[in-house]
């Protein structure tokens, strides 16, 4: 029996949160997998220690040292150190580690960052490897180059490659506890590449995909997953259990409590993922497995993501002009922009985008390309849009959802701006401007989760 047990930064921010991981870590003999981010915020003013090697990164591509801002990463792992009494040279390594890493090779701008973010998890592993063995646990660091965890050469987006699998199954022979650092792996040119931020979320899935293991557990700094975000809906209802479907919509459209690129490795090996709280271990969590048989109701939860555009344009007769969305589409691809839906109708299609990746300057270049390529008879953006997600399996069985949250936006005064429903009925899409979004997410959430036909999520 195997478990893979991956720890974010909340969980590792100060020495009495790694001594309730190393609790945790050891209660189980089950967990000899374990996944480590780097340090997060001590507080809502602190600042991660991924940020700090970042700014210093960025300090020294700028021409200046960044000699402070690795100082201060240095001294958060000194003072985790220090309240758990290990011995003053434990810290010694990480130190010289980091300032080499800031003053490696700038040549590449890309690959020098990701260096230097990827010191965070590194570093971080090698300290709880040293809190176990001081507990006379037997404990092991292992580099990911060294594991097999080879990845695509994209700094910052990295994927990985399939043949890292077959060298990563290895892990599961290993003695005693195994400490591996997220977020990061190797290129097969020996770059440090990383995965997007969140990317530790990622390591342990595949991981976890890798050795087969029993249940990929993710602690972080919650009871559970909720049905809507707690920001926004007041004491929102727990989900006991989901799909992998349905968590990667709702990862997608803003449920940060899980990176929505970690359930591919999962969903593939069938390994079911449990959300659980570190500070409160006993907590139930959130079971994401591959189908919920016993829900009654059609949604699971609402989710919202803000800041994004969309590119419209029309042309009468645009059906029956052959590849008309390949061109547009190509169009992006030239501008390396990613979309995320394409809504359309017969004389009109819309391209919602995220606005960080339609800067103003690329959009006057996108829109001239699309004049002069495509010629239609209108093309605009709108910004300062928001996407409601409503997410469920259930409710491709039910009648009258789409009714329903139509009905309860409108009752809201939210005006839809865009409405999109995938084949597969897991979610439904509503385009909203930003200022109403939080509107929106309550109409929804009172609509289905207050009313009597959806009162509860078991």
């Amino acid at each position: 029996m195997l478990k893979v047990s991956k720890f974010g930064g909340s969980s590792l921010a100060t020495a009495d949160q790694v001594r309730q991981v190393c609790d945790i870590i050891t209660a189980d003999p089950a967990r000899r997998l374990i996944v480590v981010s780097a340090p997060g915020k001590r507080h809502s003013q602190d600042i991660k220690v991924t940020d700090l090697l970042i700014a210093a990164a960025s300090e020294r591509l700028m021409g200046k040292i960044g000699a402070s801002e690795c100082a201060e990463a240095i001294e958060r792992y000194r003072n985790i150190a220090t309240e758990l009494e290990l011995p003053a040279e434990v810290v010694e390594p990480i130190a010289r580690d980091l300032t080499e890493r800031l003053e490696g090779s700038t040549d590449d701008a890309d690959f020098y960052i990701d260096t230097m973010k990827a010191g965070g998890e590194d570093n971080c592993a090698r300290l709880i490897a040293q809190v176990l063995q001081a507990r006379g646990v037997e404990a092991h660091y292992v580099n990911p180059k060294d594991a097999g965890l080879l990845l695509s050469d994209e700094p910052g987006n990295a994927q990985v490659l399939p043949e890292a699998y077959n060298r990563l199954r290895n892990l599961s022979e290993r003695p005693g506890i195994t400490i591996f650092p997220g977020f990061f792996g190797y290129s097969k040119e020996g770059h440090i590449v990383t995965f997007s931020r969140g990317g530790s979320d990622i390591t342990g899935a595949i991981l976890a995909s890798a050795v087969r293991a029993e249940v990929y557990e993710n602690f972080t700094d919650v009871d559970s997953v909720f049905a809507a975000n707690p920001s926004i809906v007041s004491d929102p209802t727990p989900i006991s259990e989901l799909t992998y479907r349905e968590m990667r919509e709702l990862s997608y459209a803003g449920f940060s409590v899980f990176h929505d690129e970690a359930l591919e490795p999962v969903y593939r090996a069938m390994v079911p993922v449990h959300i659980r709280n570190t500070n409160n271990p006993k907590a139930a969590g959130t079971l994401i497995v591959p189908h919920c048989n016993s829900r009654k109701t059609p949604v699971v939860g609402i989710a919202a993501m803000s800041n994004v555009c969309c590119v419209y344009l029309s042309k009468y007769l645009m059906n029956r002009q052959i590849g008309f969305g390949r061109r547009l589409l190509q169009i992006l691809e030239g501008e390396n922009i990613s979309f995320e839906h394409v809504p359309s109708g017969i004389d009109n299609m819309s391209v919602i985008l995220r606005e960080e990746n339609l800067p103003v300057e690329k959009e006057k270049r996108v829109v001239e390309k699309i004049r002069q390529t495509l010629a239609p008879e209108d093309v605009s953006v709108e910004r300062d849009l928001s996407l409601i997600m409503v997410v469920g399996e259930g409710m491709q069985h039910t009648v009258g959802v789409a009714s329903r949250a139509t009905g309860a936006l409108a009752s809201s005064n939210v005006n839809i701006e865009i409405i999109n429903q995938g084949s597969n009925e897991v979610s439904m899409m509503f385009g909203v401007k930003s200022t109403d979004m939080d509107t929106a997410v309550r109409a929804l959430y009172k609509e289905f989760f207050n009313g009597s036909s959806n009162s509860t999520t078991e």
